[in-house]
Parts: structure tokens; C-alpha cells; sequence
């Protein structure tokens, strides 16, 4: 059975000229091998980037107004990478194949009240060995501001708000992709394919695996006994279900792995913007001490102490 696969990434001012060379195939070469430069006359766009990503930032943001703060650390774009594997494409067929990254597409522009004005490209690449959808957008809520007036700004931490966005993320993806013909089951929120090999020996307690499978001991078959073979033959399914047994292993501890390091992300851009938030409250606190030092003629410092006084007798009450 093939997967809906989802997968997300964000993005800093800073590495939106790498992810633009890539996606829209403005490099010579390629580290990648599995690109095959020949067949990229065969890839396509739903929506259309005429500029760098840079510049497409530059003129949403302007266009539509974008509020939030943008720092060097702040990222300012999320890329999903859709696809499944390829032999639901070849099963499907090139009408299909088109239909299902068509209704990605719509999915992604109605995700979190997103719109699609907000989608800066949407890249199918056919020439790697499985077809895949490339959706680059600036990650924008909609919300109201203190005075009662709606305001679209930039905020990943907030489109991607909790432990369990990432989660929440693929459960409506399958269901949306599924209600729309597609047979399909639910995507496993792993990314083996990017891991490291340090990372891989790191979750998957290689070491040890290896040096078991190394210390188990293989014998030629010999034919010539029946018995003997029936034994070497059971030990075989033996070994090979020890295999199995790994494998599954592995599986889940890479999955783990990467939804933990998803989650720790997640939750240092939370910290982040708290952070940024209690240093803005506390300048803004700072300032009203000022005022009002100037507007009843006490000092500063007499004003806080005063204050703070006043919150410590109503604590010990």
C-alpha cells in the first residue's frame, strides 16, 4: 500500500536563494544524482514564481501589508514537499498524477485559512526517479490586533503553533486527498532519506546491531543431506526474522528521532518569540514608570517600589 506523504520545512531570509536555485532549476550542476537534467523540461509549475523567492517575499509583504517582526533568526517561509511513492504514479498514470498534486495544491491554499496569495511556487518535479510537488509559502496568520482590526502577519511559530501541528498536518492531509479519490493510507512522520549517517547509527543503535549480526554464524548449505539442509533452512528464517525485527526497530527510532528533533524546533521558536514578547513588555513597562514619574512629579524608582510593595501585601494576603 502507498502513503500520502507530507513533509514540511521552514526557511530564513538567508537560505531562500539556495531553495529558489533548486526548485525552480536555476543551478548548472547538481549534487543530486537522482536529478536527471535532460527530464526537467518535463517539470512544471501550479503556480508560477517570474523572481527570486527573495523578491516575491519582498513584494507579498508589501502588497498585502504583512505585519511581525523579522529578524536574521526568524523564519519567514515554509516549504511542503508532497508526494507518495513510485509505483502509485506509475499505477495512476500521468492524468491522475497531475490531479493528485492539482488537489495538494488546493489543500495547501486552504490549510490554516492560508490563501493562495500567499503561495509564492508550487513546483511538480518529474525528473527524479518519483514525481513530487514543491510548495514554497510565507507562513501567515490572520488574527486581530489590539485595537479590534484584522491584521495578516508573518508568524511560522504561530501557523505551526503546538507539539502536535506537524501531526495535526498529515491526518488532514490524508483525509482531504482521500475524500478526493485517492487510495491512499496515512504517511509516517519519518525523513530517512535526509538523515546523516552519524544521525542513522545515532537512533538506530547500529553499533550493536552490527556487531551481533556480524558475531551470528552463517554456514554454507549443504545439499547433500536432507536433514541438514531442513536445519540450515530453519535457521535461516530464523536470522531472517531476527532482520525483520531490526528493521521495525530501526523504523520506529528513526521516526521517533525526527519527531522529537520536529518538536524541540518547535518549541525554540516558541521560547523565542516569548522571549521577544516579555522584552517588548518589559521597555513598554519601563516607559510607563517614565510617564507617569513625570505626571505626579515622584521619582522613578519611588513609583516601582511602591508598586512592588503593593503586589507583595496582596501575595501574603
Amino acid at each position: 500500500m502507498s502513503y500520502a506523504i507530507i513533509r514540511n520545512k521552514n526557511y530564513k531570509q538567508g537560505q531562500l536563494s539556495y531553495i529558489y536555485r533548486h526548485n525552480e532549476r536555476k543551478n548548472t550542476n547538481y549534487s543530486n544524482n537522482d536529478i536527471s537534467k535532460q527530464n526537467s523540461i518535463k517539470n512544471y509549475s501550479l503556480k508560477k514564481c517570474t523572481t527570486s523567492y527573495q523578491k516575491a517575499f519582498n513584494i507579498i509583504k508589501e502588497k498585502y501589508h504583512l505585519k511581525g517582526q523579522i529578524k536574521k533568526v526568524s523564519n519567514v517561509m515554509c516549504e511542503l514537499i508532497i508526494t507518495s511513492d513510485k509505483d502509485f504514479f506509475e499505477n495512476i498514470g500521468e492524468q491522475e498524477t497531475k490531479r493528485y498534486f492539482e488537489t495538494a495544491y488546493k489543500f495547501v491554499a486552504e490549510y490554516q485559512n492560508l490563501g493562495e496569495q500567499f503561495i509564492v511556487s508550487a513546483k511538480v518535479h518529474l525528473d527524479e526517479s518519483t514525481p513530487h510537488l514543491h510548495i514554497v509559502f510565507i507562513p501567515v496568520v490572520h488574527t486581530i490586533n489590539k485595537k479590534g482590526k484584522q491584521i495578516h502577519k508573518i508568524a511560522c511559530s504561530e501557523f505551526w503553533k503546538g507539539r502536535e501541528s506537524y501531526r495535526i498536518l498529515q491526518d488532514k492531509f490524508y483525509k482531504y486527498i482521500t475524500d478526493n479519490g485517492f487510495d491512499l493510507e496515512r504517511g509516517k512522520s519519518t525523513n530517512i532519506k535526509h538523515l546523516s549517517v552519524e544521525e542513522y547509527k545515532k537512533v538506530t543503535n547500529y553499533e550493536n546491531i552490527k556487531c551481533e549480526l556480524q558475531n551470528e554464524p552463517i554456514q554454507e548449505i549443504d545439499t547433500t543431506n536432507m536433514q541438514l539442509v531442513l536445519a540450515q533452512n530453519k535457521n535461516l528464517q530464523l536470522y531472517n526474522k531476527k532482520l525483520k525485527g531490526y528493521l521495525a526497530q530501526t523504523l520506529k527510532s528513526i521516526e521517533k528521532a525526527i519527531t522529537l528533533e520536529q518538536e524541540n524546533q518547535n518549541l525554540i521558536e516558541e521560547n523565542s518569540q516569548l522571549h521577544n514578547e516579555n522584552q517588548f513588555l518589559k521597555k513598554y513597562i519601563d516607559k510607563a514608570y517614565d510617564y507617569i514619574s513625570i505626571l505626579i512629579n515622584i521619582p522613578k524608582l519611588k513609583i516601582k517600589n511602591m508598586i512592588d510593595n503593593f503586589f507583595k501585601e496582596l501575595k501574603e494576603k
